[in-house]
């Protein structure tokens, strides 16, 4: 990357703005949405495409997505993950047929990571990918287009308009900006889950989506497309309890009993597994994000990606001149905190560098959701799946 582009780079990492402070505000207001309702004054729905890897999380996520009138669904991106894609494409498939939205594009994405063998999670979805819930196999066809292009032909035709919601490993996304490297000064903001900054839950270190691919997190990261990260510091307060499941099953449509069915299953599952915690909702966290930004509160961070390291692989480091035992003192008179260092591994006695500053001056290039008014989030999950529409 040549030294303009850097500093465009950097710049455009200086994306909050005034209004973007305001709509990510971190005061939690009394109660979250039912379905058709807004917290926001009336507007156009917000163009969003979403790359997925469903999932249990993933499909239940889709179906809140789907059920969201601020929302217009430009395409659906499967891509492997949770499970491999020959899984995830037909689930994404079932969910949009199940939510009766057949009008919205389904793209097949990648298959592998960038560079990496495909580690997928079973483990926690089953081998389904819905936690053994059965559905019928899906009638509906994908486009032509594969996932990178159809991404790259949505944002160039609504440049400056459309937002991603990742909720799968960075694959598609990266072979996009690869594929067009003027796609990233275009993406209005991309709204993620993925990455932690309290620890892993596939490793000690790492989160799953940024685990999988974490050269495509990388360049995400770096890409400068404003950025809301919504990750397991958040996603973990989001347990799916049976009470949940039983309000979901008590749903009189068709979105609601699909989503009761998966859910109950992922829990089965969950318990036959030994694991000692219900099922989190962490895709549909990020929807939410995305839908009501009051759900959680944001603190700004430069976030970068480990990709050397033999344990440390897909670990998000997150660094903020407020944060940690490098903080800064916030008083008005302090002009430290903006030339804040990032620092990575210092030089080998084999290495032709001569400094670990990777970065003279603290630029964030992610907001980072730090809080979540659980019980919020879950009035709006289960009120747009149980609801009427």
């Amino acid at each position: 990357m040549n030294s303009k582009k850097k500093a465009f780079t950097l710049m455009r990492r200086e994306f909050v703005t005034s209004s973007t402070s305001a709509l990510m505000a971190s005061s939690f207001t009394p109660r979250a949405l039912a379905f058709g309702e807004s917290s926001q004054p009336a507007r156009a729905p917000s163009r969003v495409i979403i790359d997925t890897d469903p999932g249990v999380d993933d499909a239940l996520a889709l179906l809140l997505a789907m059920r969201s009138p601020e929302l217009k669904i430009e395409g659906i991106t499967p891509v492997a993950g949770n499970v491999p894609l020959e899984l995830t494409l037909p689930n994404a498939l079932r969910m949009v047929e199940i939510a009766g939205r057949t009008d919205i594009p389904v793209a097949v994405g990648a298959k592998a990571p960038l560079v990496r063998r495909l580690v997928s999670a079973a483990y926690a979805h089953g081998e389904n990918g819905l936690g053994g819930a059965v559905f019928p196999e899906p009638k509906t066809k994908p486009v032509a287009e594969p996932a990178p292009e159809f991404i790259r032909q949505v944002v160039r035709k609504y440049p400056h308009e459309v937002t991603l919601i990742t909720i799968g490993p960075l694959t598609n996304i990266a072979t996009a900006l690869n594929g067009d490297a003027e796609l990233a000064g275009i993406v209005k903001s991309l709204v993620m889950m993925g990455g932690s900054l309290s620890g892993g839950n596939i490793t000690p270190a790492a989160e799953f989506n940024i685990y999988v691919d974490p050269e495509a997190a990388r360049i995400v990261f770096q890409s400068g497309i404003p950025i809301t990260m919504v990750g397991l510091d958040v996603t973990r307060k989001t347990a799916l309890t049976e009470d949940y499941v039983r309000q979901l099953e008590a749903g009189q449509n068709p979105v609601s009993q699909a989503a009761a069915k998966i859910a109950r299953s992922a829990i089965a599952h969950n318990r036959q597994q030994g694991f000692a915690v219900d099922p989190h909702m962490h895709d549909s966290l990020a929807v939410a994000a995305f839908l009501d930004p009051s759900l959680l509160k944001f603190e700004d961070y430069y976030v970068d990606v480990e990709t050397a390291g033999e344990l440390t692989a897909g670990e998000t480091l997150g660094y903020s001149p407020v944060a940690g035992d490098l903080r800064r003192r916030s008083d008005a008179g302090n002009q430290t905190a903006p030339n804040m260092p990032i620092r990575g591994s210092a030089p080998t006695l084999a290495s032709t560098r001569t400094s670990p500053v990777l970065r003279d001056k603290f630029v964030p290039n992610a907001k980072v959701a730090v809080d979540v008014d659980s019980a919020r989030f879950f009035e709006l999950l289960i009120g747009r799946l149980a609801g009427k529409p």
